[in-house]
C-alpha cells in the first residue's frame, strides 16, 4: 500500500463551494445525460448511470433534474446536441494530463481547454500521447479517522480490491471497474465511512512534485477542473502528503 496522494485522490477533498454549486449540478446533469444516451435510462441495467445517480443524490441535486438529464439522454426531451471529447496533453514539469470534457461546441472548447495548458507553460498532444500510460480503475475513498487505515486497506484487498493507498485520515482503495460497486457496499457493511465512489483512470507513471513546483500544476489542473465543459480531470502527479498539507495551509 501507498502512502503518496495522487492528484485523482486528491481532487476529491475538495469542497464544494455554494457558489460552485450550479456549476457542479450543470456537469453532473450532463453525465447523467451521456449515461443515459449510451446505456438507456434503467439505472438497473446502467452501470454508469446508477453510479451518476448518486454522485448527484450525494451532492443533493434535485430529482427533477436528474430526471431531464435522464430523459434528455434517452430523446424524450429536446436541448443542444452534446458530445464527449478528451484532450491529453503535458502540464509544467513534464506532468501528463488527461482532460475529458462534454460540450456543445467543439470549437469553442477546444480552444480554451488549449489556452489553459499554454498560459500554465504546457502543451495540448495528440489522442493517445498521453492515454498509453493510464488504466481505467474504481476508486473508493473511505474515511479512516477512528480507524486503522492500514486495517481498513487489508479488509478491502480481501474484499476484493486490488490495491489500497494510504492517505493521512483517507485510504484510497483501487478495484476494477466492474467491482466496484460490490466492494463499496461491502465496506459500507463493514462499517466503513466511504466518501466517494468513481471510476477513473490512473497511470503506471508518476511524476513526483515537491513544495516548489507542485503549486503551478495544481493551479493547472484546478483551472481545468473549473472549466464549465470539463467533466474529468485526470494525472499523473504524486505529492507526499505532508507537502499536500503544507501548500493546502496556504491557499
Amino acid at each position: 500500500m501507498s502512502g503518496h496522494s495522487k492528484w485523482s485522490s486528491i481532487k476529491h477533498k475538495k469542497a464544494v463551494t455554494d457558489a460552485r454549486k450550479g456549476q457542479q449540478f450543470t456537469k453532473m446533469a450532463r453525465e447523467i445525460t451521456i449515461a443515459a444516451r449510451e446505456g438507456g435510462g434503467n439505472p438497473d441495467g446502467n452501470h454508469r448511470l446508477r453510479l451518476a445517480m448518486e454522485k448527484a443524490r450525494s451532492a443533493n441535486m434535485p430529482q427533477d433534474n436528474v430526471q431531464r438529464a435522464i430523459k434528455r439522454g434517452t430523446g424524450e426531451l429536446g436541448g443542444a446536441q452534446i458530445e464527449q471529447l478528451r484532450f491529453e496533453g503535458y502540464g509544467p514539469h513534464g506532468v501528463a494530463i488527461m482532460v475529458e470534457t462534454v460540450t456543445d461546441n467543439r470549437n469553442r472548447t477546444s480552444s480554451d481547454i488549449r489556452n489553459l495548458f499554454t498560459r500554465a507553460g504546457g502543451n495540448l498532444g495528440a489522442t493517445g500521447s498521453v492515454g498509453w500510460m493510464f488504466t481505467r480503475e474504481g476508486q473508493i475513498v473511505v474515511d479512516a479517522r477512528g480507524k486503522d487505515p492500514e486495517e481498513i486497506g487489508l479488509e478491502a484487498i480481501e474484499l476484493g480490491a486490488t490495491d489500497a493507498r494510504v492517505d493521512g485520515s483517507t485510504v484510497e482503495v483501487v478495484t476494477d471497474p466492474a467491482r466496484l460497486e460490490p466492494v463499496r457496499d461491502s465496506l459500507r457493511k463493514k462499517g466503513f465511512k466511504v466518501d466517494s465512489a468513481e471510476v477513473t483512470m490512473n497511470s503506471s507513471q508518476v511524476v513526483e512534485l515537491d513544495e516548489t513546483r507542485a503549486p503551478g500544476v495544481l493551479k493547472l489542473l484546478d483551472s481545468l477542473e473549473e472549466h464549465d465543459d470539463v467533466q474529468s480531470v485526470y494525472s499523473n502527479i504524486e505529492v507526499p502528503a505532508d507537502v499536500m498539507e503544507r501548500i493546502s495551509e496556504r491557499v
